[in-house]
């Protein structure tokens, strides 16, 4: 069993260092690994099923969605981006029908959605939600950035999408910390697999 101030520091310590891991890969080797993990995403049947999904926009090293927005606008699935709500520590869904002009830098310099151009969404409509994260492990764990927004937008939220993580292969480690309040995967998916998550 964990002290939490162990596990704080566990999380810390392997959040630092699979970061460092992911910063250092070249941008090209990022795009590829990228389109691979977007073509294991799309084999999905749920997803593809999928009338709305949520998904984040890629910022620094994170696995690339831009690309997404025009794949799912082709299979006439509606999109949206988080907006982050900071005061109340809370995400607001955001219809995205044009990423190139409905994106603007928001929270951290994040691309996010306008709130003059783009409306919220109705969360118990969507059916997928796309998360980025840290560190993952087999077992459906995530290790976030630390705000935990995507954890309460999803508990409180959206309770039933279906959660989809996304991954490079060097984030996925055998078993993250996780805490009560972390909302496990049910699907993570990698440029070397796409895992359903038992249970």
């Amino acid at each position: 069993m964990h002290k939490p101030g162990n596990t704080d520091e566990e999380r810390r310590s392997l959040r630092r260092r699979i970061l460092a891991a992911r910063e250092s890969l070249a941008p090209s080797l990022r795009a590829e690994k990228s389109r691979l993990i977007r073509e294991n995403l799309l084999q999905i049947d749920r997803l593809r099923q999928a009338k709305h999904v949520m998904l984040y926009v890629n910022f620094r090293s994170e696995v690339e969605t831009f690309a997404l927005f025009a794949a799912f606008r082709r299979q006439n699935i509606l999109t949206s981006a988080p907006l982050t709500m900071v005061k109340d520590h809370r995400l607001t869904a955001c219809l995205i029908t044009d990423p190139a002009q409905d994106l603007r830098p928001g929270y951290c310099q994040i691309p996010e959605p306008d709130p003059h151009r783009a409306a919220p969404v109705d969360p118990s409509g969507i059916d997928v939600v796309l998360l980025p994260g840290a560190v993952f492990d087999r077992h459906g764990g995530r290790l976030g950035y630390g705000g935990g927004y995507y954890d309460r937008f999803l508990a409180w939220d959206a309770p039933q999408a279906l959660r989809v993580g996304l991954a490079f292969a060097l984030q996925v480690v055998d078993r993250v910390p996780v805490l009560d309040h972390d909302i496990r995967l049910h699907y993570l998916v990698t440029e070397k697999e796409i895992r359903k998550i038992a249970g």
